[in-house]
């Protein structure tokens, strides 16, 4: 069940990463023609899936190559260092798991943050100014001016993500549950 879990979950978060990308591919093509629009978010679509997934597939069987290596018989140097990988990658793969996980969710909630940023007027000349505002202070301002963008599209994204998952749990109130 936690195994499921874990998958829905990444599902998810894939899926949302993979509508923010095929946005932003759409927002570079805005002026071209259809024909060259959906070219060209077909031609991402494709790629991001096959690479996504060829890497998730891949991060994925790392505990199982980790276990294969270990499994490994004899006493030669060779076959020692490839028990010892194997270990190492045993050990390693919850770590690189976790921190994905955490690297995957402020992704999205940064790349949902910018794109609702970038495309409401009013939230984006805010972002500007209180950049540019900043940029004055004599001591930090430069480095508060470059982090400022990042942390309000953060900030940004993560209420946006909070309104969204209030809303989907309101809603699943009024699905009947299927079994």
């Amino acid at each position: 069940a936690l195994e499921k879990n874990k998958i829905k979950g990444a599902i998810r978060t894939d899926f949302i990463l993979s509508a923010e990308i095929i946005v932003i591919a759409l927002g570079t093509v805005t002026t071209a023609t259809f024909t060259k629009q959906f070219t060209v978010v077909a031609l991402v679509a494709i790629l991001m899936t096959i690479g996504v997934y060829g890497l998730v597939a891949g991060i994925v069987k790392l505990d199982d190559l980790g276990l294969h290596l270990m499994l490994k018989k004899g006493a030669s140097f060779y076959r020692q260092a490839q028990r010892k990988i194997g270990e190492k990658l045993l050990a390693l793969t919850p770590y690189l798991m976790r921190t994905l996980s955490v690297l995957g969710t402020a992704a999205m909630f940064l790349v949902g943050g910018s794109m609702i940023s970038h495309n409401i007027p009013a939230i984006h000349h805010m972002s500007e100014h209180i950049t540019e505002t900043l940029k004055q202070l004599l001591t930090f301002g430069g480095i508060l001016a470059t982090i400022s963008p990042i942390i309000i599209d953060a900030t940004i994204g993560l209420l946006v993500g909070a309104i969204c998952v209030m809303m989907f749990e309101v809603g699943k109130k009024f699905v009947p549950n299927q079994a």
